[in-house]
C-alpha cells in the first residue's frame, strides 16, 4: 500500500493528502499553508489533483505549482465563480483572493486519468460544488473524495450551484457502487470506508 500523509490547514481545517507512488508523488488539494509544509518536509510534488475549486482547497495551488513545476488536474479551468472567495468575503467581512493558477488538464467529460504511471477513475459528483470530482486509485482501493462524502457526513449544499438531491444521488449511484473496503480520504476530517458510510452515514441511511 502507498503511504499517505495528510496536512490539515487554513480557516476551514482543510485536508491536503500527499501520496507517494512508484511513478512519483501526488498531492490532492492545496489548502492554505501546504506549500510551506511541503518545503519543510522536503517533499516533492509531481501532480496536483484538485477535487474542486472552493477557496479553502486551492489557496496554495499557485504556490505549489510554482515551487514544484507540477501539472495541475481539475474538473474545470480556474474560475473565481467556483472559488467562492467573494461570497465568503461578503459573508465574513474579510477580503482575500486566491492567487491565479493554471489548470493543465481539464477533466470534464473524462472517466479516467493517466498520471504518475497510474490509471485513476474519475467520478463527477456535483451537489457540494458543480466541479466536484473524486479520484479513485482502483489498484489500491483508495478514493480521494474532496467534500462529497465524509465520515458520518456529506458536503454542504447551501452554496451557489449546490443541490442536496444531486449530491445524494451521485454518492448512491457512483460512490456506493465501489467495494466496501475502499478507503475514502475526504477534504475535512478523518478517513473512512465506503462500506462504513453505506451502512452508517445518517444522511444516506
Amino acid at each position: 500500500m502507498s503511504e499517505i500523509t495528510t496536512y490539515t490547514g487554513g480557516i476551514a481545517a482543510t485536508n491536503g493528502h500527499y501520496l507517494s507512488l512508484p511513478g512519483g508523488h501526488v498531492l490532492v488539494d492545496a489548502p492554505d499553508g501546504i506549500a510551506g509544509w511541503l518545503k519543510k518536509q522536503n517533499l516533492r510534488v509531481d501532480a496536483l489533483f484538485l477535487t474542486h475549486q472552493h477557496f479553502d482547497h486551492v489557496l496554495d495551488a499557485a504556490a505549489v505549482k510554482t515551487q514544484h513545476g507540477c501539472r495541475v488536474y481539475a474538473f474545470a479551468p480556474f474560475s473565481r465563480e467556483l472559488t467562492l472567495e467573494r461570497l465568503y468575503g461578503a459573508m465574513t467581512g474579510s477580503s482575500f483572493s486566491v492567487p491565479d493558477f493554471e489548470v493543465d488538464e481539464v477533466l470534464e467529460g473524462k472517466d479516467t486519468l493517466n498520471a504518475i504511471g497510474e490509471t485513476w477513475r474519475l467520478y463527477h459528483v456535483p451537489g457540494h460544488s458543480p466541479d466536484s470530482v473524486c479520484f479513485q486509485l482502483e489498484a489500491q482501493n483508495l478514493l480521494f473524495g474532496g467534500d462529497v462524502l465524509f465520515l458520518d457526513g456529506i458536503g454542504r449544499t447551501d452554496f451557489p450551484g449546490g443541490s442536496t438531491e444531486q449530491l445524494l444521488s451521485g454518492i448512491e449511484t457512483k460512490l456506493f457502487t465501489l467495494p466496501d473496503a475502499t478507503r475514502v480520504f475526504p477534504g475535512h476530517g478523518d478517513d473512512t470506508t465506503i462500506g462504513r458510510e453505506r451502512l452508517e452515514n445518517p444522511f444516506l441511511a
